[in-house]
């Protein structure tokens, strides 16, 4: 973990009157139905903990009426905080004044909306440009920009149209591109594929992912949808009655529930939907180095009883699959190391792969599936045998396994 780009330090939000009187009740463990009988007053939030790092697309869920969209309104200061503080890059916002509070907002936060919010007597391409406008950049540049980022979000070409004309699909990626136009560190994004149909809806979720793949932006994201937290949260805060009351990775909040109300609301997961090729690979052994002997390397498959093993260069960079018998021919050939022998191309996965996209690569494939990093390097193995396992213990120890 790095250093954090937000945090959010106790901070409370009563609405109402008598806020005073409502935050001594909280700090002597009075909970928010106590507080609103006694005082008439309504806990949004109640002492939130927790900070988000750079580039880290954190989720804030829970049911309605939790506290999670008046949670991510104090972030930017939508919604004053009653007491706390809300760091941002160094910067404690709550103390900011009004005009500083806005320049803080256009430099470093956007903000995506449930309800597209789109202009209707304005262009997309002039609606992706308001904020810039705002900013008092020039038209040129800014509606080049705006082009640009509707680019990005798959919208080239609909600059002219007007929102009316799009789907509600294409209407929230226009939201996007507007808030992904100001260049700000930080996007805040409530409940912002709640109103699309299913189908949209987990496309935009896909899409969310590929930009986030490529753009690093940290991602603040309300829902109330366990299954969309669990597919697009690197950690997730899960809120009831104002309170956080747990904070993890997706794997660690199904697999050790904080509390009783975290695990009823866990409760029937699908775990193929959160456990990934990181999650149930195991360990690779062995392996066949390139500059390996050949004798030596038919030896170490004899050795471990496999008809095949996995090459790999000096950084561990996979280069594909060996067999034994390929091995042979090389010796009856007189070639010198295993990188002159027939080494095949083999099918792979990226450690992120969910176990529901693995399940047909694995029952189709003749060798364990090699884990392999974006840059090339083999982090482990998967077979049948290691997700079936996953599934019915959730854990244990990834022991050295064989490669056929």
């Amino acid at each position: 973990m790095g250093e954090p780009l937000i945090e959010v330090r106790e901070v409370t939000k009563i609405f109402g009157g008598r806020a005073e009187q409502a935050l001594k009740m909280l700090e002597h463990g009075k909970g928010k139905d106590e507080v609103r009988e006694e005082l008439g007053v309504n806990v949004g939030v109640d002492k939130a903990i927790f900070s988000i790092e750079r580039g880290e697309l954190f989720v804030i869920m829970g049911l309605s009426g939790s506290g999670k969209s008046t949670l991510l309104r104090c972030l930017n200061r939508l919604i004053e905080p009653t007491s706390g503080s809300i760091v941002v890059n160094g910067t404690d916002i709550t103390r900011l004044n009004k005009n500083d509070l806005l320049k803080f907002r256009q430099k470093h936060m956007a903000m995506v909306f449930q309800s597209f919010a789109l202009l209707p007597h304005r262009t997309v391409a002039e609606n992706v440009a308001f904020g810039l406008e705002i900013q008092g950049v020039g038209k040129e540049e800014r509606l080049k920009r705006a082009q640009e980022q509707l680019a990005i979000v798959g919208l080239e070409g609909y600059g002219d149209q007007y929102p009316h004309n799009l789907s509600g699909g294409m209407q929230q990626r226009v939201g996007l591109a507007r808030a992904l136009a100001n260049d700000t560190d930080i996007l805040l994004m409530d409940e912002a594929f709640s109103a699309l149909d299913p189908l949209i809806r987990d496309d935009m979720q896909n899409e969310l992912l590929n930009l986030q793949h490529k753009l690093h932006k940290t991602i603040v994201f309300i829902t109330h949808d366990l299954n969309e937290a669990l597919k697009l949260g690197d950690r997730i805060a899960l809120m009831k009655d104002g309170v956080v009351v747990q904070t993890g990775r997706p794997d660690d909040i199904i697999s050790n529930p904080a509390n009783e109300y975290v695990e009823r609301f866990v409760r029937g997961v699908d775990l193929t939907k959160v456990l990934t090729a990181a999650d149930v690979m195991k360990r690779p052994s062995p392996l066949l180095r390139v500059r390996d002997g050949v004798r030596v390397g038919l030896r170490k498959l004899n050795e471990a009883g496999l008809s095949s093993g996995f090459v790999v260069d000096e950084d561990q960079h996979l280069l594909g699959l060996v067999s034994a018998d390929a091995l042979a021919v090389a010796i009856s050939k007189r070639l010198d190391i295993v990188g002159d022998c027939d080494i095949q191309p083999v099918t792979t996965v990226v450690p992120e792969t969910n176990m529901e996209d693995l399940f047909h690569l694995v029952v189709q494939s003749n060798y364990p599936l090699p884990v392999v990093a974006h840059d090339g390097v083999l982090h482990g193995l998967l077979l049948k045998s290691a997700i079936l396992e996953a599934l019915a213990s959730q854990g244990g120890d990834r022991n050295e396994v064989s490669t056929s």
